[in-house]
């Protein structure tokens, strides 16, 4: 009667440690559950943190302040270059209203003989002789005539200025070779005047030749008093005369020519016998240089350069006023998309 009581509370009891030994893998697997539960929840924004929105919020201020940087250094080029603009337009327009004074050399070794016009009035010419190399040999009797070997021509023509009274004059060929030095020695001779002082005046013009060319030579000299100035060199002297010549260009595309002279005087100390009341002169022409002086108005502004500056600051205008209205666009959208992010957080936290 026994046995079997004792065999049934044995397996009850068997039962009881099975069941016990399998609650703590159950109670394990619940720890487990609770945990994995926990870890599962989704938090609302407030509690995952506050640093991703204002690390946001502080990259989207630097931008626009960047943008508003960059802004502002655009519009002070644009305003740069709208002052260049003033100025090189207003440069231009000066340049073309003041050209600057051109001078440029010209070398020779042969110069187109010039003409020489005298006005001796009552006085002689006794030798006319062209040297070379500044050599003038000594006077063979001065006051009595000599040899004439220059090429000369007479004319009378009236007064450009009165047009009533009658000039003579005498046309000498000036020298040519500026190389050799060639030069030309005339003597005149005045026997009487009334005069308190004894003088003759000369003419200097371009070209002898045309001159001689010309068929109207009354006319011709007429012209030349009238666009020439003229001079004088006295008696009981040697006066030497260097001559340079200056070319002038002018605006229509003409050309005048004028001469400048270096004159320097040397007292002749008359060595004749017997004591005269005449007078003697004695003048001499050379060139000064071989160097012909061309002056003309250059107009310093160059079209070309001016449109290429005024192209080139056209095209940072429009880029500049290009990149502006991306920035202002730019800007307002980043604007736009930073108010909707923020009302719709604001609609997730109410």
């Amino acid at each position: 009667m026994l046995r079997p009581e004792v065999a049934a509370s044995y397996q009850e009891l068997s039962e009881d440690v099975e069941q016990v030994s399998e609650n703590p893998a159950d109670e394990r697997g619940g720890e487990m559950g609770v945990h994995e539960d926990a870890s599962s929840v989704i938090l609302p924004d407030s509690e995952l943190g506050t640093s991703a929105p204002s690390l946001r919020f502080s990259k989207t201020c630097l931008k626009n302040v960047f943008s508003v940087i960059l802004l502002f250094i655009y519009l002070l080029l644009m305003a740069v270059a709208v002052f260049l603009v003033y100025q090189t337009i207003s440069d231009f327009r000066e340049k073309l209203k003041h050209p600057v004074m051109s001078v440029s050399y010209k070398e020779v070794s042969l110069y187109d003989a010039p003409g020489i016009a005298f006005y001796p009035g009552k006085a002689r010419l006794l030798s006319c002789k062209h040297h070379y190399y500044d050599h003038i040999p000594p006077l063979i009797n001065p006051g009595q005539q000599g040899k004439i070997e220059c090429t000369t021509r007479r004319i009378n023509y009236t007064d450009p200025f009165t047009n009533q009274t009658m000039k003579y004059a005498l046309v000498v060929q000036g020298p040519r070779d500026v190389k050799k030095k060639e030069l030309v020695f005339l003597q005149f001779h005045l026997n009487e005047t009334d005069q308190d002082f004894s003088a003759i005046d000369y003419l200097l013009f371009s070209s002898f030749q045309e001159f001689v060319n010309s068929r109207e030579k009354a006319e011709f000299m007429k012209e030349c008093e009238s666009s020439y100035s003229s001079w004088k060199f006295s008696g009981g002297f040697r006066t030497w005369v260097k001559m340079s010549l200056v070319k002038t260009k002018e605006e229509d595309g003409s050309e005048t020519v004028e001469f400048k002279q270096e004159t320097s005087v040397v007292n002749y100390i008359d060595q004749r016998t017997k004591p005269r009341s005449d007078q003697l002169f004695f003048v001499v022409f050379e060139w000064k240089d071989p160097f012909i002086q061309t002056v003309q108005d250059i107009i310093t502004a160059n079209p070309w350069n001016t449109i290429a500056l005024l192209c080139g600051i056209f095209l940072a205008l429009f880029k500049a006023a290009d990149f502006a209205k991306l920035s202002v666009k730019w800007m307002i959208k980043i604007r736009k998309r930073h108010l909707k992010r923020r009302s719709q957080a604001m609609n997730h936290i109410s």
